[in-house]
């Protein structure tokens, strides 16, 4: 009963369903349950029992059957063995409020003795459950002052593990077994031989009554890598990358029909919108296919597809969609879905293909009509779907990774395998028809270069019918122009006639020649759902394959799985950011020497779960060092970085942001300068922050101190101050708060010093929390974790009315602030003075 005392005082027993007591103990084979628990997130309630009780850990990803996954396991108030039968709902306001059911049961055999591995915090045991078996191991960490202690539950390697790539037991087998037969005790401590099939089909299916109940709990279904996230208005898809050959590693990928037609992004909210590609609002051209759609009761979300228009083979038609637009018949548009990169509520972006492509079809399951489509991958060699493809007239394949994380833009794990090559080109002109012919001969074609500039690819003389000529010719007359749009003569002979170059031409053909023409073109249509700007030659890569190692531009170590993505919205690679930490490394080693530093790490990517590290084994970190253990009393010993290679085997280590302490490492005891962090609450312009810097700046001058001045990378500023090492934690700590203090009772309307959401709306927080020991700031050149990709950037104080905003300056575009590099920091050293003076002009009497 003495365990089960914080269980106790954390209910209300009159209000919640929940068992107080009670329940049979098992002296040799103990009982284990795993319920899924919808409570403020969803999260899943490992318990075993253990001296009377259900020792329980919370595990938020849920369990793994992948011996690499090792998933987070909070240790939490022990519960009564009747639990292990609960299931049903916490009533609102109640603690752990939310639907709970029983997700797996069964029996645990410790490996050797239970209570001495439990206290130990290396607890070995095996499984016998309905979806868990086999040896799994609860590793104890070690605490650091939390108040539930932190395990890792691991699968150990045995005939029951599989890798995650290739299965996913919450996301398969995501129902309830109170209804299934107890699984039987074992006679011995042994376990089969041969591990039985893990099917979804040994569930059983839900009635009509069951699935109605559950319907308020609709993440039940979704991926563990799913993030809590409002619908956007507006998504930039992922693109797909020319390719000569399917990939090598084929069990990696699957395979769609490229279809030759539109791509359509389908945005539900209440109501249904398309947007193409490029952002434009096609609904009113597609209201049949809106109605389609809306009958479908899909929940909301973005849904990414393609509309064609079939021909009466069934095979796409792109010169019958296209005049189906001309003419504003769209009735018989077929919309095909085949991603879901948001879901009811979550963004999937982070989200492996497979298990997108999965609940995609399960949402659709029932709900799809001749209208609106699931597209299917096809379970063949991809060499001869290649060949089928080709020989049916479609247009090629689509192949995509099925770990690939949803990426905006281009992306080597999205390759397109195409019959012909084919792809848009700019019409700069035409030249006269000959014959019989009317209208005109042939269309003159263009493609951008590297630098913009429209160079002449050659023309296109084949493929029109006497409508589509009548057609073109109605928009080609309008955008008549005098001269050519091309760079570059064509050698056309005789007088073309010029055009804006504003209409695109999809266009199939045999060959490019070594002089950059096209050879044997074919015309299949016009497109306008994509800038002319943005046409250039498609490019031929490699299939992205994770295993390869990449280099680093300029040396360095290997980064493996370059082309993972890190920043969905960006579409920012691991190999962009380790390359970007090789640019900016030396400008960031003056902000980094000699400091303790703690480590952001991103192994999922930014819309994944983040570990904020500030102590690691070196030892496969080359160019990070460990302290001294003494310089920071009972705990491990901290970091700092050496040079630049630092920087770039933590990249490859999946580190994102660099954050230092204020102080040096000779000694943790003085800190060296001050951080005041403008925060800006909910409403607040740039332009306020703006001017709160500058407010900021002008007192601390008033006080008689130098400030400098970076970009936080997210929506905020830093003003940092250099100080002489000579006073301690409280008074440096105590300095800072009554500068806040000051600031807000001064200006209240612009700045507060009481944090908290409410506090802050319409107004700016002055953060100096980072002037205690431990805490930390991010470094100046550091990336951000954080979609987008902004980097903290030195900042002159003269440059602050021009900065359009803190995320000004990403990865993507540092190389225009690199010729300034440090220079707006100029004098730091000498800038530093003792806190003395300016604590009597505050009035602030420093504590000792």
């Amino acid at each position: 009963m003495d365990s089960l005392k914080q269980y106790h005082a954390k209910r209300n027993f009159a209000n919640t369903p929940e068992p107080r007591d009670g329940g049979d103990t098992q002296a040799q084979q103990q009982v284990f349950v795993i319920h899924k628990h919808w409570a403020s997130s969803l999260h899943y309630d490992l318990r075993l029992e253990l001296g009377g009780t259900l020792k329980s850990w919370a595990v938020p990803k849920g369990p793994s059957f992948d011996p690499l996954e090792k998933r987070l396991a909070v240790q939490v108030e022990d519960h009564p063995i009747a639990y292990s039968s609960f299931e049903g709902s916490i009533p609102a306001k109640q603690y752990g409020a939310g639907k709970v059911v029983l997700w797996d049961s069964g029996f645990w055999y410790p490996v050797g003795d239970a209570a001495q591995g439990y206290h130990q915090g290396n607890l070995k045991f095996e499984l016998d459950g309905h979806k868990l078996r086999g040896k799994w191991v609860l590793v104890r960490l070690r605490g650091k002052g939390e108040k539930q202690m932190p395990w890792l539950l691991i699968k150990e390697r045995d005939g029951f593990a599989r890798a995650s790539s290739e299965y996913s037991v919450v996301d398969v087998m995501p129902d309830s077994v109170k209804m299934l037969k107890p699984v039987k005790r074992r006679v011995a401590n042994t376990v089969p031989e041969e591990p039985p099939k893990i099917l979804p089909e040994k569930l059983p299916k839900r009635s009509e009554q069951q699935a109605a109940a559950t319907q308020d709990i609709a993440p039940a279904t979704l991926p563990s890598a799913a993030v809590a996230s409002a619908l956007p208005d507006k998504l930039e898809p992922q693109l797909a990358t020319l390719a000569a050959a399917p990939a090598s590693d084929a069990a990696q990928w699957i395979y769609e029909i490229k279809f030759d037609g539109y791509r359509l992004l389908t945005r539900i909210d209440r109501v249904v919108s398309f947007f193409t590609r490029n952002g434009h609002d096609w609904t009113a051209k597609l209201q049949p296919l809106q109605q389609a759609v809306s009958r479908l009761m899909l929940p909301a979300g973005w849904y990414d597809g393609e509309i064609v228009l079939p021909d009466p083979h069934g095979l796409p038609d792109f010169g019958a969609l296209q005049a189906a637009f001309d003419t504003e018949r769209t009735r018989d548009i077929v919309l095909y879905l085949f991603d879901l990169p948001y879901f009811d509520g979550y963004d999937l972006r982070a989200v492996p293909l497979q298990l997108r492509r999965r609940l995609l079809q399960q949402t659709l399951a029932g709900r799809a009509s001749d209208q609106v489509r699931f597209s299917e991958a096809f379970d063949a060699p991809a060499g001869d779907l290649v060949a089928s493809a080709c020989k049916l007239g479609l247009e090629g394949l689509i192949g995509k990774r099925r770990d690939a994380l949803y990426s905006h833009g281009r992306s080597a794990s999205w390759i397109k395998i195409k019959c012909k090559q084919r792809q848009e080109f700019v019409i700069g002109g035409y030249t006269k028809p000959q014959g019989q012919r009317s209208g005109f001969g042939a269309l003159l074609l263009g493609i951008h270069d590297a630098q913009g500039v429209l160079r002449y690819a050659g023309n296109v003389g084949s493929g029109f019918s006497q409508q589509a000529l009548a057609t073109l010719m109605g928009q080609l007359l309008p955008r008549a122009v005098a001269t050519s749009p091309f760079a570059d003569g064509t050698g056309i002979e005789g007088k073309p006639h010029w055009v804006k170059p504003e209409l695109l031409a999809e266009v199939s053909f045999a060959e490019w020649t070594r002089s950059g023409r096209i050879r044997h073109a074919s015309f299949h249509g016009l497109r306008n759902d994509k800038p002319a700007s943005a046409i250039v030659r498609e490019a031929l890569v490699v299939a992205a394959t994770p295993q390869q190692a990449a280099p680093l531009l300029g040396g360095g170590p290997a980064i493996t799985h370059p082309e993972r993505v890190i920043d969905a919205s960006s579409g920012t690679t691991k190999l962009e950011l380790a390359n970007y930490y090789r640019l900016v490394g030396e400008l960031m080693m003056l902000h980094l020497k000699d400091r303790p530093v703690s480590l952001v790490r991103a192994p999922s990517g930014v819309g994944g779960e983040l570990f904020f590290q500030k102590h690691a084994d070196t030892r496969t970190l080359p160019g990070v060092e460990s302290l001294d253990p003494a310089l920071y009393i009972s705990h491990p010993a901290l970091l700092t970085v050496t040079g630049v290679q630092g920087l770039l085997s933590a990249a490859q280590w999946n580190v994102v942001e660099f954050h230092t302490f204020n102080t040096g490492i000779r000694s943790l005891e003085y800190p060296d300068r001050l951080i005041f962090d403008l925060d800006p609450g909910a409403g607040v312009a740039w332009q306020q922050v703006q001017e709160a810097a500058e407010l900021v700046h002008a007192f601390l001058a008033q006080l008689g101190l130098t400030a400098f001045l970076k970009t936080s990378g997210g929506k905020g500023l830093h003003v940092v101050v250099p100080i002489a090492s000579c006073h301690d934690w409280d008074t440096v700590e105590g300095f800072t708060d009554a500068v806040a203090l000051h600031m807000a009772n001064t200006i209240p309307q612009r700045f507060v010093a009481k944090s908290g959401p409410k506090n802050r709306v319409g107004k700016i927080f002055i953060d100096t929390l980072r002037n205690r020991l431990g805490a930390t700031t991010v470094c100046a050149w550091s990336a951000r974790a954080r979609p987008g990709m902004g980097i903290s950037v030195p900042l002159g104080w003269d440059e602050l009315a021009a900065l359009p905003g803190s995320d000004h300056w990403t990865v993507r575009t540092a190389h225009t602030r690199l010729k300034h590099g440090n220079d707006a920091w100029n004098g730091y050293d000498k800038a530093a003075c003792r806190l003395t003076e300016p604590i009597k002009i505050l009035g602030y009497s420093a504590r000792r």
